[in-house]
């Protein structure tokens, strides 16, 4: 028992209050008393004791009342409130537990059912308390390492800019004297350089969103152009994974913010790519709908399991998908909230070794 445990007796009848108060302090608690619900409303306000005993048929106020008081105040909501009553209709009971109590114990009472009671309820209510100062402890944490990602990330991207200008001059006035190998390296670079401006963007945006500072700048868009845009930005260079648009109109105009749609295309055309073998293909598809259009996006790898679809677009998440791990850090998270942010829902299809499929939904 935690050093200076606070109970809290209410009754109407002196020699109730004298009979718990003689048992529970022999068990080491604080015990402090009141006759009637006003004043024991009071007396918590003051001091929130840890646990409160509360008789039912009081003058004036009566216990159920006197607990709807209770856990009307936010100061005192979560203390649990034992009742003790003569009353023993199940209809009492209820009405008991409805107003917020945790216990009913009728009178004529036994000192060891009381005990025991108590005891179990404090002890319920330590764990409470100490879970919610880990969960608090959690937020901090969570709080300070989204921070430091921010910062880092920010920080990242004038030494990225100056690594993009070198490799443009390098392609601009050496590009007559690099080998078919130099070439191939310096694609590699780009397009590897290219990526970690495209993960710091995201890793911002999440931040962005996440605090409610993102601001949406939606206009008149052709989403047909921007499906097959991102088919040939995520072709790779070696072209072994084929990207093919199976369906898509010739134009769709959809009001939404191009550059963050633009965005959530390529992470979910680079992530199908990567998860493809190499000689399979990533199958793209734009459809109307009731109301609203769809997008799919549809891989040949090994796929992911119906318990994991929902953790592959947390922050951070992955999963592991056969020999690999599946999910892009906060690529698919990105993506998530964006489309979130323009009012509609995104998810995956998929089975084990069957393949993915993941697919977006946006207001017509």
């Amino acid at each position: 028992m935690p050093p200076n445990t606070s109970i809290l007796l209410v009754d109407d009848v002196p020699e109730n209050l004298q009979l718990l108060t003689a048992m529970l302090q022999s068990e080491g608690y604080q015990i402090r008393s009141a006759r009637n619900s006003r004043r024991a409303l009071e007396s918590a306000t003051l001091a929130p004791p840890d646990l409160i005993l509360l008789d039912i048929m009081m003058p004036e106020v009566d216990g159920i009342q006197a607990c709807a008081l209770f856990k009307s105040d936010a100061r005192l909501k979560d203390i649990p409130v034992i009742f003790v009553s003569a009353l023993n209709d199940t209809i009492d009971k209820v009405k008991a537990f409805e107003a917020g109590g945790v216990d009913y114990i009728t009178k004529p009472f036994k000192s060891l059912e009381v005990r025991a009671r108590v005891r179990a309820h404090l002890e319920i209510r330590r764990q409470q308390r100490e879970l919610a100062a880990s969960y608090q402890r959690l937020q901090e944490l969570e709080e300070l390492r989204d921070s430091l990602t921010h910062m880092v990330v920010h920080d990242m991207r004038d030494p990225l800019m100056v690594m993009d200008g070198y490799l443009q001059m390098v392609e601009m006035y050496e590009a007559a004297t690099l080998s078919v190998k130099g070439k191939y390296y310096m694609d590699q670079a780009r397009s590897g350089l290219q990526r970690l401006v495209g993960m710091a963007a995201d890793m911002l945006l999440v931040s962005k969103t996440e605090a409610g500072r993102l601001e949406l700048q939606p206009g008149p868009v052709d989403l047909a152009t921007l499906l097959r845009e991102a088919a040939a930005v995520g072709r790779p260079q070696t072209d072994a994974v084929k990207i093919q648009v199976d369906e898509c109109p010739a134009t769709m105009t959809v009001m939404l913010d191009e550059e963050l749609i633009r965005r959530v295309l390529q992470n979910l055309v680079e992530n199908a790519v990567k998860f493809s073998p190499a000689i399979g293909v990533v199958h793209l598809a734009l459809r109307s709908g009731t109301g609203n259009v769809r997008v799919s996006v549809q891989d040949s790898g090994p796929g992911v399991a119906p318990e994991f679809q929902e953790r592959i677009f947390e922050k951070f998440g992955q999963v592991k998908s056969s020999n690999r791990r599946r999910g892009t850090g906060l690529g698919l998270a990105f993506c998530k909230l964006v489309v979130a942010a323009h009012g509609g829902s995104i998810g995956v299809e998929s089975l084990p070794g069957q393949g993915s499929t993941f697919w977006f939904t946006l207001p017509a």
